[in-house]
């Protein structure tokens, strides 16, 4: 996956997301979830080239990653211990951003009241 188009077209994909632009123009957020309460598991910037998108991630995880894949750096502009800037640059196969995007997703579900989340899963 190296292309925004990829990136947001996955992102889209996931249950229960939708995107918004509240940082400006140059950036898709995307959030998970229902009604009122919506959270950011994705930011994509538009203006990088390479692309870049900003995953959440488990604290351990992300050092590990950080540690295996030139194209995964701490978050920019985020909470470093629990966000990972990844590099769309096509270093990192596909599938695997793809489960570090499902990883962020993931995440950020679990922590959506459980009414919500029931709602997104049905």
């Amino acid at each position: 996956m190296t292309t925004l188009d990829a990136a947001r077209t996955y992102c889209l994909g996931l249950p229960g997301v939708s995107e918004y632009q509240p940082f400006g123009p140059d950036n898709l957020v995307f959030r998970v979830g229902a009604g009122e309460k919506h959270k950011m598991f994705a930011l994509l910037s538009l203006d990088d080239v390479p692309p870049r998108i900003n995953l959440k991630c488990d604290p351990e995880r992300a050092v590990d990653l950080r540690e295996r894949h030139r194209c995964v750096l701490p978050g920019y502009h985020m909470n470093k211990t629990h966000w990972n800037t990844v590099v769309l640059s096509g270093e990192a196969p596909s599938d695997e951003v793809q489960t570090w995007i499902d990883h962020s997703h993931a995440l950020v579900f679990a922590s959506l009241p459980k009414n919500v989340q029931a709602l997104l899963s049905e």
